[in-house]
């Protein structure tokens, strides 16, 4: 599904280059789940944004499904954007003052759904992540847990074959965050392609591979299983204790 071919993303910083990816090689098939770490600016946001579609590659080759990201205009981006990738934040970015059922409403209002079917739908969607008494609360009558379970039935609803999530659980108690991650695995286990950015070795667990990025380099990669703790699994490629901060 993913291919990406000595991709690099470089930033102008006054007369210096910042070298935020430095040239992924990297192919993810459909189905997987993978997870990515590393140290604050170590590149992990910038690899997520390009894979979104929200930024684009300095150089090399992104394909998605077999199509050249590059080559898309801006409106097939956001095509792409709103159809094929889901998105799951550590805020949640929820509308403050819409309701569980008008968050999740919002992308088929941008893809032009008629009502009656966009309230269908995302009932049915707040239904699948444990919310279906919980359509008409807005944000602030919301537990951290179930804002992130309106922000993954937003980010579902649209049937995407690919869920990009920035520490999904980061922001979440240990009983909610187990929640959220038994909702990914089970997205998972209907098809979908998951990438996780996280510091935590128990969410990196879960995934059937895990990246783990240093400075804009792909330094290593590891199966879900041999996650143990952040020391162990990263010493010997030199970041150590420093895994687990943002960025």
């Amino acid at each position: 599904m993913i291919r990406l071919e000595d991709l690099w993303r470089t930033y102008e910083m006054g007369e210096q280059e910042l070298h935020a990816l430095k040239g992924i090689d990297e192919e993810i098939s459909d189905g997987e789940y993978v997870a990515i770490m590393g140290p604050s600016g170590s590149g992990k946001s910038t690899l997520l944004n390009v894979l979104g579609c929200l930024d684009t590659p300095s150089s090399g080759r992104y394909c998605l499904a077999g199509e050249d990201v590059a080559g898309l205009s801006e409106v097939a981006l956001a095509e792409v954007r709103l159809r094929r990738i889901g998105f799951i934040f550590q805020s949640f970015h929820l509308v403050p003052r819409l309701t569980a059922l008008q968050n999740v409403e919002l992308p088929m209002l941008f893809a032009g759904v008629a009502p009656a079917e966009r309230r269908a739908r995302a009932e049915v969607s707040l239904d699948a992540v444990g919310l279906a008494e919980r359509v008409g609360h807005k944000p602030n009558e919301l537990s951290g847990g179930q804002k992130q379970r309106v922000a993954i039935a937003r980010s579902t609803v649209m049937d995407p074959g690919l869920l990009l999530a920035d520490e999904p659980t980061g922001n979440l108690d240990s009983r909610s965050g187990g929640q959220v991650l038994d909702l990914l695995a089970a997205l998972k286990a209907e098809g979908r392609t998951l990438l996780v950015v996280t510091h935590d070795p128990a969410v990196a667990r879960r995934a059937d591979r895990v990246l783990v990025l240093r400075d804009g380099e792909i330094v290593k990669r590891v199966a879900g299983d041999e996650v143990t703790d952040r020391g162990t699994l990263f010493d010997e490629v030199g970041v150590g204790a420093d895994v687990g901060s943002a960025g």
